[in-house]
């Protein structure tokens, strides 16, 4: 890819976006070793009334136990992307000291714009405890 893509983020990115029976992407950053609980907690407070689809992060977490585990209690699956395809998607809370650790300047809202097909990004990052997630409306 030769440039970056903006994800399109929802007019009111403050309001909380509980539509019922919306389908969404959960996009999940998190150290190694993280805990299903605490991934489960993060998605449950994001999800809201919304059905998901998938979580999706970067490929290096892919395999996490606290990860798979979580998915496995959510019903879902999980989706992998390389940090390159992460790079590619402007996201509109990009860190420093996510690029540098990891190649791309934001896992969890990029995660979840590419896994929901470049849908609607309907919330932007929330760091709950050592997770972050994001929420994208499947394109």
């Amino acid at each position: 890819m030769t440039g970056r893509s903006d994800a399109r983020l929802s007019d009111r990115p403050d309001e909380p976006y509980r539509p019922e029976g919306a389908h969404v992407v959960i996009g999940v950053g998190m150290r190694p070793g993280t805990a299903s609980s605490a991934i489960v907690a993060a998605v449950r407070h994001a999800l809201g009334d919304a059905t998901l689809v998938c979580l999706a992060t970067i490929d290096r977490r892919g395999d996490e136990p606290g990860l798979r585990t979580a998915a496995e209690e959510l019903g879902v699956r999980v989706r992998t992307f390389g940090a390159a395809e992460l790079d590619a998607v402007a996201v509109p809370t990009p860190a420093a000291r996510t690029k540098s650790a990891v190649g791309a300047a934001g896992v969890a809202e990029a995660a979840a714009v590419l896994g929901s097909n470049w849908g609607v990004l309907m919330r932007a990052k929330e760091i709950h405890d050592d997770v972050t997630v994001a929420v994208a409306l499947i394109g």
